[in-house]
């Protein structure tokens, strides 16, 4: 039987780790190629992008780097994690006006720089930051540029609760962010829940959860997976002919003059069969001859 390959958009529950999620889908589909994209926390829920099969091989060269999150911030603590989880460091009674609260919010959009938490999968020598901080070790970490495009503060029944609607770059801290709006504002925060609503071009209207998945027939589930080429979407896409399809697959570059094609120089392609079948990911070269079509990853191998 082939093995089943392409891309399966989960709503991770919240109580279990993105490599749990991993670990039930190679038993779900049987194969040890699983991976994902853009780890959650454990009590995280919503959009975890998981690649089986060949698709795994896509990992490095996804092109949607942007994700939105709802996440709950809740107004006069601290905590040693900046979430619900961690140990209370501060407690405020003082709770800024939601007028205040909204326009400090809005300060926020845009280019910022951000400082990863400690507890995080970074790495710091060889080791993640969330190790050391169990530990009880602090070490310096350099504040990073990060993009805020849109944030949306609402009010909840609580007045130390706001529900924030971000859409951001690949790379940000929502628990980070809700930190540092506390601490604008003069009385902490912390994030107190966190879903992920988009991640890798998909929304969470796309996802299924693992309990769904596993109530399926074994052709049920394969029907749930999306192509591989979906991860690249927003590329053009270059049919090839047979015969230089044929050189492609050997490893040629295809040059554009010869195909008819005027795709600008560093631009990632999709390269389709005669009957537009994805096959390769290839990017755009200089070449003493011209620019030239060369393949870089194989998705689907003859």
């Amino acid at each position: 039987m082939t093995e089943p390959s392409g891309i399966l958009i989960i709503n991770k529950h919240a109580g279990t780790t993105s490599h749990d999620i991993v670990n039930r889908i190679r038993r779900l589909y049987g194969t040890k190629r699983v991976g994902h994209t853009g780890t959650l926390d454990p009590d995280a829920t919503g959009v975890l992008v998981v690649l089986v099969g060949r698709a795994a091989k896509a990992a490095e060269y996804l092109v949607s780097d942007t994700k939105k999150y709802r996440a709950t911030l809740r107004l006069g603590l601290t905590t040693d994690t900046e979430d619900a989880s961690g140990t209370v460091l501060t407690v405020c009674d003082n709770i800024p006006s939601e007028k205040t609260v909204k326009k400090t919010c809005s300060d926020f959009i845009g280019k910022i720089k951000q400082t990863p938490p400690m507890y995080s999968a970074l790495k710091k020598d060889g080791q993640k930051l969330c190790d050391l901080a169990r530990k009880g070790i602090v070490v310096e970490r350099e504040a990073r540029e990060i993009t805020v495009f849109e944030l949306l503060c609402s009010t909840t029944e609580t007045d130390s609760d706001y529900i924030l609607d971000v859409y951001c770059s690949s790379g940000t801290y929502i628990r980070t962010l809700c930190a540092d709006i506390g601490k604008a504002l003069g009385c902490g925060g912390i994030m107190a829940t966190l879903q992920r609503t988009y991640a890798g071009g998909f929304s969470i209207e796309d996802s299924i959860t693992v309990k769904e998945l596993e109530k399926m027939s074994e052709e049920e589930r394969i029907s749930h997976l999306k192509p591989t080429e979906s991860l690249f979407d927003t590329l053009p896409k270059v049919s090839l002919s047979d015969f230089y399809e044929k050189l492609c697959r050997n490893g040629c570059e295809i040059y554009q003059k010869k195909i008819n094609t005027s795709i600008d120089i560093g631009q990632c392609v999709r390269i389709a069969d005669k009957n537009g079948n994805f096959f390769a990911l290839g990017e755009v070269k200089e070449y003493e001859a011209g620019t030239a079509i060369k393949a870089i990853k194989f998705f689907d191998i003859k």
